[in-house]
């Protein structure tokens, strides 16, 4: 079966909303368009809401501080439990590649921007459309940080250090740019747990949608319309779309992330919370959903 790589795929033009009426409407249709009967999700316990939530802001305050506490606590237990894995993992990246031991990357998390009446995004898509690209130099940049808050996230190194000499791409199955320890650590999640030290920083949540690199943000957002919307809360280490969809590149992928992710920003609990973090064990015991 042949799947089509989102660098590939024609973007989705969407009509231009033009009332905040409106746009809160189409919320709620997404929401329930995307949180209904999804697969692999019958676990998670469901939260009786009177409206759809659309952002962290949603969130009591209580609910808030609970849930950074819950990450503080199980990111400082993590480093602690961690600490000799830590050690040998990054002596092993060490020994059987040349290059640094932590890999860092600029990634787009948490975004709160409230859309206008008119959203430049969808303006840019309109005048596509109609083969008019108004571009400047500079404005891609701008666009790009319009997509959510940039951070640096870190990781176990475990492709080569000449992996994008032809540019930024995804990993893919059977990657050849991927050590041969580094595939172990993906295997089995080793390389992300350097993104503890993110959590306690507060770039990061324990569990949240996956962050992703701003050199593919704004793609994503034209082929897949409301992708953005996936990031009301924190960036998570782990997450339902992590879980149940694995590390999935392909544009089908991504979309389902749009989905497990807003399901998740609906049903964000302490409780839902502890049900991923122990899934999340099932999949770094299996490999499940590795690249």
């Amino acid at each position: 079966m042949q799947t089509t790589s989102v660098l590939e795929r024609p973007r989705e033009v969407r009509p231009v909303t033009d009332t905040v009426a409106e746009q809160t409407q189409n919320f709620s249709s997404l929401v329930a368009q995307h949180t209904v009967d999804l697969p692999g999700t019958e676990w998670l316990t469901r939260i009786p809401l009177t409206s759809p939530r659309e952002n962290v802001r949603c969130l009591s305050l209580t609910h808030r501080f609970m849930k950074r506490a819950f990450d503080i606590a199980c990111a400082i237990t993590l480093l602690i439990l961690t600490s000799p894995l830590l050690l040998m993992a990054a002596i092993l990246v060490k020994l059987t590649s040349p290059g640094p031991v932590i890999y860092s990357q600029t990634r787009v998390g948490l975004n709160l921007r409230t859309k206008k009446k008119t959203d430049r995004r969808e303006q840019a898509q309109s005048l596509a459309a109609d083969h008019s690209d108004r571009r400047k130099p500079g404005r891609d940049r701008r666009e790009l940080s319009n997509y959510g808050r940039p951070f640096t996230i870190y990781k176990f190194r475990t492709m080569r250090t000449d992996a994008e000499r032809n540019g930024a791409q995804f990993a893919k199955q059977g990657d050849a740019r991927i050590t041969s320890i580094g595939r172990f650590f993906r295997r089995t999640r080793i390389d992300e747990l350097p993104q503890l030290w993110n959590i306690l920083k507060g770039d990061m949540s324990l569990i949240g949608p996956r962050p992703e690199r701003p050199e593919f943000m704004m793609k994503l957002q034209e082929q897949i319309p409301n992708f953005i919307d996936r990031l009301g809360l924190k960036p998570g280490m782990t997450g339902i779309a992590q879980v149940v969809n694995g590390y999935d590149n392909e544009l089908e992928g991504f979309r389902r992330k749009v989905s497990y992710d807003l399901l998740y920003l609906q049903n964000c609990s302490v409780w839902n919370d502890v049900k991923i973090l122990f899934r999340t064990v099932r999949v770094v015991i299996t490999g499940e959903g590795a690249l």
